[in-house]
């Protein structure tokens, strides 16, 4: 069992960034592919970033490529994090972390076997 809790989110202008954390217990994460997922209102969740279980593989949503988004995990404190940068209005959502066993990042959340409780992001104009 993975307890996940995320935090960082917050209020920022368009333009500014936002560090994500999310903490992990009750078990180790090195052996689970991790994932950040947003999900705005009236919305579908998405996947944003994933990660594998050494860090060297990492798979982002379009919307937020290009450096403008960057996920990283520290398997000894047990927390992954999602760096945004550059954002924007359109980034607003609640962004949530994820835990899947199995070696592949994978973009459903169907695929994830457990959730954090999300931390709200609110990008003003």
């Amino acid at each position: 069992q993975v307890h996940l809790v995320e935090s960082g989110g917050g209020l920022v202008q368009a333009g500014g960034s936002l560090r994500l954390s999310c903490a992990a217990s009750g078990s180790t994460i090195s052996s689970y592919v991790m994932a950040w997922f947003r999900q705005a209102p009236g919305k579908d969740r998405e996947f944003v970033a994933g990660i594998g279980w050494s860090g060297i593989a990492t798979f982002y949503a379009d919307s937020v490529k290009g450096r403008r988004f960057a996920i990283s995990r520290d398997n000894a404190k047990n927390t992954v994090y999602l760096q945004m940068n550059s954002l924007k209005p359109e980034d607003t959502a609640g962004y949530y972390c994820a835990a899947a066993m199995g070696r592949d990042i994978r973009l459903g959340s169907g695929a994830y076997d457990y959730w954090g409780q999300g931390t709200q992001v609110t990008v003003s104009s």
